[in-house]
């Protein structure tokens, strides 16, 4: 059974990823989704073995999907960062597109 986060890890990763990382959640998406032409993502959910997206596309399907954490199962709030960011080099990788530098 994976880890579940409370409701303030929850809250505040799922507020920075959707408010400030959009762009990311939509790479993420397009990557890992096996639904072609997303045109739309939003992170819904984690716990310590993945995250999971809302994802529309361009004819207007609606899906789930659940990508797991590049480094295995977590339990730790600042984990979910180091994750996030290997899906996201991970995403630029499987699409061909330059991944911008990380802090």
């Amino acid at each position: 059974m994976p880890h579940i986060f409370d409701e303030a890890a929850l809250s505040g990763v799922l507020g920075h990823m959707n408010n400030d990382h959009a762009d990311d959640n939509l790479l993420i998406a397009r990557a890992f989704s096996p639904l072609a032409d997303v045109i739309s993502s939003e992170m819904t959910s984690f716990d310590g073995a993945a995250g999971q997206w809302h994802v529309i596309t361009a004819d207007g399907t609606e899906d789930v999907i659940r990508v797991p954490w590049p480094g295995g199962d977590i339990t730790e709030r600042r984990e979910v960062r180091r994750e996030i960011v290997a899906l996201y080099d991970a995403a630029c990788a499987r699409l061909g597109v330059t991944a911008r530098p990380h802090d």
